[in-house]
């Protein structure tokens, strides 16, 4: 049952959800374009609970609950939160994957012979800290490429300026992928190892990467989508993946890439230990 909301105001939206006698209203947008708060704020339903699209605190006392884990949400972050943490015992969502998406491929550094780093994060989450701990992790790997896929980086002028703040860390254009394509999943295959950004970590194209075998390291920051990264490798059994300081992210990342027989194996797992684990698990 639908009802299309589009063009009613937050006031008649509101009195629509009381006369539907709505039991528990569930907001996905947070403080996103177009969002519905000012409904959420009339408090039209007795129970309301934001879940999933944004990821932060809304700040309204009008929503009871939001909801998460205990790993995006731990204990003591209760502070951060103007709702009252929902915590459940698996991560608070699922994953599907898209269609056509293909098979996981071979690990691509066996043929080339030099490993290839990749993010296909949004250009906003590449702030001076991640430029920072990338060129170090290159730095350390030489002959090491990195790959920066996203829509933010379709114009040469995005992708000189990106190239730009890595040269400022002494890390040459040669070393860089910058580019976007869509859909993204050859580009994903030819990653060996993902990079998670930070503070903000990035959302569905973490699952993505494992589902086409590519681990990924994370650093765990602020309380919760500083953590997203963090509850992904925790419900695929991978929870080493997760960094604590950007010294620790790098040092991480440079273990992976040390042992290319292991990393093909990891590879070769990652879409079952996925698919097997609390985020395909639709029916949990």
């Amino acid at each position: 049952h639908w009802v299309d909301t589009r063009g009613l105001s937050d006031a008649a939206l509101a009195e629509r959800i009381r006369a539907d006698a709505v039991d528990i209203l569930i907001d996905l947008g947070g403080h996103t374009a177009n969002n519905r708060l000012g409904v959420f704020a009339r408090k039209p339903a007795p129970v309301s609970v934001s879940w999933m699209g944004y990821g932060y605190t809304t700040g309204l006392s009008a929503i009871d609950y939001f909801l998460s884990d205990a790993i995006m949400a731990p204990a003591g972050s209760e502070h951060l939160f103007a709702e009252q943490v929902w915590r459940l015992s698996a991560p608070a969502g699922v994953y599907r994957p898209r269609a056509g998406m293909g098979e996981v491929s071979a690990l691509p550094a066996l043929e080339r012979g030099y490993v290839t780093f990749g993010t296909l994060s949004r250009g906003v989450r590449i702030n001076h800290r991640v430029v920072r701990a990338w060129s170090a992790l290159l730095a350390r790997l030489p002959g090491s490429r990195l790959v920066v896929d996203s829509k933010d980086f379709v114009s040469e002028p995005a992708q000189r300026g990106l190239r730009e703040r890595f040269a400022a860390h002494g890390i040459g254009a040669e070393r860089l992928e910058i580019g976007y394509h869509s859909p993204p999943w050859e580009v994903l295959r030819g990653l060996d190892i993902g990079l998670d950004c930070f503070p903000h970590n990035s959302g569905t194209t973490l699952l993505e990467s494992l589902y086409l075998g590519v681990p990924f390291i994370t650093l765990a920051g602020r309380p919760s989508v500083g953590r997203a990264g963090a509850t992904v490798l925790h419900g695929v059994g991978h929870p080493e993946w997760v960094a604590d300081s950007e010294e620790q992210y790098v040092d991480k990342a440079l273990d992976l890439a040390s042992d290319l027989g292991r990393l093909a194996s990891i590879r070769a797992g990652l879409r079952d230990a996925l698919e097997s684990g609390p985020w395909c698990d639709e029916a949990g």
